[in-house]
């Protein structure tokens, strides 16, 4: 059960429920009914979420680094919308599960894995052959930025979850 207020957008009006029944219409998740309970942060989060999505990373890309700082978070609502929308972008449910262990039979996979890995564990103290290695996998400074971005509207969604205790509304994942 949320420990926060909670926007219903059949039910209340203001700011946030305007979002909700407009821009948001087609995704009212729980999340976003929790973060619509404060308007301006959502709409920040929003412009946020959508930027960090600039095209150096492919959708299915984003999803790697999603997958990976959800993980890191344990945060079981974002696992579950990220496994779902992974699926969407064509990542199997097994490939979700073993990017979650960190693995991938694609060597440019593996070197995105590994970068993203390693910046969640080191707080972006990459090393300089961990980012070699991103960039020789044939990705430049603004797939590294797209990571970072990506990492960023994560961990915020991530904390927000966990204080709001967000009743999961995507399809339970597996435990790895």
């Amino acid at each position: 059960m949320p420990r926060l207020t909670t926007i219903d957008p059949t039910n209340d009006t203001g700011a946030g429920a305007d979002l909700l029944n407009g821009p948001l219409k087609e995704k009212q998740k729980n999340i976003f009914k929790g973060l619509a309970a404060h308007a301006p942060v959502l709409e920040a989060y929003m412009g946020w979420s959508q930027g960090s999505k600039a095209g150096a990373l492919t959708a299915a890309e984003g999803e790697v680094v999603q997958l990976l700082a959800a993980e890191k978070m344990h945060c079981d609502y974002c696992l579950a919308a990220h496994t779902m929308i992974a699926q969407g972008t064509g990542i199997s449910e097994e490939d979700c599960i073993q990017i979650r262990k960190r693995h991938s039979d694609d060597p440019k996979t593996q070197a995105l894995i590994n970068f993203t890995a390693e910046t969640l564990d080191t707080y972006g103290s990459v090393s300089n052959e961990t980012l070699a290695a991103f960039m020789d996998a044939g990705f430049n400074t603004e797939a590294a930025i797209e990571v970072l971005a990506g990492i960023s509207v994560l961990t915020f969604t991530s904390l927000y979850n966990h204080v709001n205790n967000t009743v999961v509304d995507f399809p339970e994942v597996a435990t790895v």
